[in-house]
């Protein structure tokens, strides 16, 4: 995607050495865009865990060129167990990550140690490229929604609801939800998007509507809690989400307060469609709400917010009263009798085991 006339991915091998591993600090964003360099198994690890790399497609790349780095200091088998149980244990929720260490490992594991590292590079540029295919065909099939919509109210943008920051800065290139808002704009089609800021990282705010800005598509940033208002007043024709893991069933784990936006759009009649590749899908779990685990990050991300003050200067202030305890689930699992409907690389398909399977044969 573009920042300033630039095309830019999230995450690729620095050109001038040709195995170090450059990724754009989300930390930073919107008010700096930094490029971090990885060169370590542990530098990789952290970048997952602490957010400067987040979504769980990217976050699966990320893993992959994790792996890479690890085997550059030791391809031994043993120590590339050791990695991959480092990296998997940084974000339990998102399952690309998982997906990817095992389809790096299961790889690896049937060459000799020598050709290791020249092969892991080769197998995670492959799924990083394999994301942006996915994702532009989520966005060709999603597009046809939001232009189902424009046919039916001529004259007027159509109005999308989004959640979270489930754009190309969650994937390699492109985005799981945004994809079909930014094929529909590439198409002439007049969208606006309203984009919950997503309390408490704020990843709609600073993420969602940085990206969206760049691309020149219209947008507001609401608080979380508007979405029902202006779903209730006919202002959102359809909402897109992302997710970081869907059971075989069609269960969402996503970013928190999807559930809550998903009740109100059942409750309104508003369409709720959950952009979803293949590599989000967990087949082994049929039970969202029992199975997926939610990861319960720091209180200090609901205790405090960042931003740019009156001098320019970006900091960080406590909004809440000292001795006061905070909880942080990270996701929640919207049940699959909420969604409308799954948008894959395949298709889009009803949120059920029959549902998936129909594009999926042979899964789960």
């Amino acid at each position: 995607m573009q920042i300033d006339g630039r095309p830019y991915r999230t995450i690729w091998v620095d050109p001038e050495d040709g195995w170090s591993v450059r990724i754009i600090d989300q930390t930073q964003l919107p008010w700096t865009l930094a490029i971090a360099r990885l060169t370590t198994l542990a530098e990789a690890a952290h970048a997952i865990r602490a957010m400067l790399v987040r979504g769980a497609p990217l976050i699966g790349a990320t893993a992959a060129y994790g792996l890479c780095l690890a085997l550059r200091a030791d391809p031994g088998t043993d120590a590339m167990g050791r990695a991959a149980a480092t990296l998997a244990a940084t974000r339990p929720t998102a399952v690309n990550l998982r997906w990817a260490l095992d389809r790096m490992t299961a790889l690896l594991g049937d060459v000799a140690v020598s050709e290791r590292v020249a092969l892991a590079y080769r197998e995670a540029a492959a799924i990083a490229e394999e994301d942006i295919a996915r994702n532009q065909a989520m966005g060709r099939h999603g597009a046809e929604l939001i232009a189902a919509v424009a046919r039916d109210h001529p004259g007027r943008a159509v109005n999308v609801l989004t959640h979270c920051n489930a754009g190309w800065l969650a994937t390699v290139d492109w985005g799981t939800a945004t994809a079909p808002i930014y094929v529909a704009h590439a198409a002439g089609i007049a969208v606006h998007v309203w984009v919950d800021e997503t309390r408490p990282r704020n990843q709609g705010a600073s993420l969602t509507a940085f990206e969206l800005g760049k691309a020149g598509i219209a947008h507001t940033v609401i608080a979380d809690n508007a979405g029902g208002h202006l779903m209730q007043h006919g202002q959102v024709d359809l909402a897109i989400v992302g997710a970081d893991r869907v059971t075989r069933t069609g269960d969402v784990a996503n970013k928190i307060g999807t559930y809550l936006k998903a009740l109100a759009a059942k409750d309104t009649g508003v369409p709720f469609w959950v952009a979803v590749p293949s590599s989000t899908i967990d087949w082994t779990i049929a039970d969202g709400i029992a199975s997926i685990p939610i990861e319960e990050r720091s209180e200090a991300e609901v205790a405090t917010l960042t931003g740019r003050g009156p001098d320019g200067a970006v900091t960080t202030i406590r909004v809440i009263p000292e001795g006061s305890a905070a909880a942080n689930p990270a996701f929640d699992v919207t049940p699959a009798r909420l969604v409308s409907g799954l948008i894959t690389e395949r298709g889009r398909c009803a949120a059920s085991e029959a549902g998936l399977a129909g594009l999926f044969p042979g899964r789960g």
